[in-house]
């Protein structure tokens, strides 16, 4: 229900800061230095533990209908060729998607991305035709900014967004294929920074010019990070873009 970014930025801030204050209660204070994204790492045994934090912190400020989730699995992380190892149960991509289906039920989630590693298309082609009218599936590891990966992906039906690096393609000509690929084709693009990065703000001027509608870019902490959102900010003060309107895209 955001007005402006500026409001929505305001909003996942917050959050933020109440969540740092609620692990600082309940896990001590090595548990809220932050990893290269900002993130917070408290020693969790549960997946569910990290969504009800992040729940409550949103509740207690009285931000249920402003604020939704989304998570990166990042699943190729924890998949041996064969399963996925998720603390001590062992699931196929089948079983795996029924684990995420509990999961988005019962926190409402609008977006997932890399729900399964990259070279397992069956289990992303799975989850997309259960999940792809109902919320976002974003594909990161999956697509790398390749074009012929993500036209492959569009012939399979496997997800339904495009997560854009442009360092991970090499170019921004390339990158802006790779977007119009996907554009024309009906996925969504979110531009994306990368878990190394610099104070420059290039990426923000790039969500803008292709007109995504979305970027990724770590916590409101870190200078690396919100360089982004100070050059959003900046871009909206002069009138740059519209919050929260949808438009065709310009690329």
């Amino acid at each position: 229900n955001a007005k402006s970014f500026s409001e929505a930025l305001m909003y996942g801030t917050e959050v933020y800061h109440v969540l740092k204050e609620k692990i600082l209660s309940k896990y001590g204070r090595s548990s809220i230095n932050v990893g290269d994204e900002g993130g917070y790492a408290p020693p969790l045994k549960e997946t569910r533990e990290a969504f009800d934090l992040i729940v409550e912190a949103i509740e207690e400020l009285g931000y249920q209908n402003n604020v939704k989730l989304a998570f990166d699995a990042a699943a190729s992380e924890f998949f041996d060729g064969k399963s996925y190892k998720i603390g001590n149960k062992i699931l196929s991509s089948g079983e795996l998607v029924d684990f995420y289906a509990d999961l988005i039920d019962t926190y409402d989630i609008i977006s997932a991305e890399d729900p399964f590693a990259e070279e397992d298309w069956d289990g992303f082609v799975e989850f997309t035709e259960k999940f792809g009218d109902k919320i976002q599936i974003v594909g990161d590891d999956l697509f790398v900014t390749n074009i012929n990966r993500l036209k492959k992906g569009i012939d399979l039906g496997a997800c339904n967004a495009l997560l854009l690096k442009v360092n991970q393609i090499g170019t921004v000509s390339e990158a802006i294929d790779a977007a119009k690929l996907a554009f024309d084709n009906g996925y969504r693009v979110m531009v994306s920074h990368r878990s190394g990065e610099t104070c420059d703000d290039f990426i923000a001027d790039l969500a803008v010019a292709i007109d995504c509608g979305q970027i990724k870019t770590g916590a409101p902490a870190r200078g690396e990070r919100v360089s982004k959102y100070n050059r959003l900010l900046k871009i909206e003060e002069e009138g740059g873009f519209v919050y929260g309107v949808d438009t065709v895209p310009l690329v």
